[in-house]
């Protein structure tokens, strides 16, 4: 997993409520058998008319968010089912973060396991940084989580919160299971002890 510790880039405002995973990422691109090619899926219903071509008015098609790699979104962000494609499909496409009053908690897990910094700040604040990218010249946002701190196009810093543990997994790149397999010593010191005070309970195979 990547880590993230400061990132620079674009950001985009896409500020409606209850963005689903079905929208960020439709049903018909989930018949891959791997995790590639995702990118192209991302928001592709309201991206693309029914002929394919893009949509002038949805704001990831626009030239001055081109590369966008910040959403700021709505509350409820990531709501509906479970699927992980659609943090795939975000990170494939760019997205390392996104900041929303609220997400969906099978979502905003999936961020973290993923590497996709998932920032809630209140609603107001929320809609202040949207203002402040649509009117700035270059909407660009600084993400730095060893600091929790976000500078706007202004140069003005908003700090953010975020639980110690899920900050510590991001900074350090380590999914779940990358962060126990780091303990495998401790782990095995434990189950040699264990077996030895037990013997009568014998070692799996």
């Amino acid at each position: 997993m990547k880590k993230f510790e400061r990132h620079t880039g674009l950001a985009a405002p896409l500020m409606m409520p209850n963005i689903d995973t079905d929208m960020i990422m439709p049903k018909q691109f989930l018949k891959r058998i791997d995790r590639e090619g995702l990118a192209e899926g991302v928001f592709y219903d309201v991206r693309r008319k029914d002929d394919g071509t893009l949509r002038d008015d949805f704001v990831l098609n626009r030239s001055r968010y081109e590369g966008a790699s910040i959403l700021i979104a709505g509350r409820n962000f990531g709501c509906g089912s479970s699927r992980e494609h659609a943090v795939w499909g975000l990170m494939q496409a760019g997205i390392r973060a996104a900041i929303a009053p609220s997400f969906a908690g099978i979502f905003f897990g999936n961020c973290e396991k993923n590497g996709l910094l998932a920032i809630v700040m209140q609603e107001q604040q929320v809609e202040t940084l949207a203002n402040s990218v649509t009117a700035a010249a270059r909407p660009e946002l600084t993400i730095d989580l060893t600091t929790c701190e976000i500078q706007d196009p202004e140069g003005d810093i908003i700090p953010f919160e975020i639980e110690p543990a899920r900050r510590e997994t991001l900074l350090d790149g380590k999914d779940h299971i990358e962060a126990t397999l780091s303990n495998a010593p401790t782990i095995r010191a434990f189950e040699d002890a264990h077996f030895e005070m037990f013997q009568y309970l014998g070692r799996g195979r």
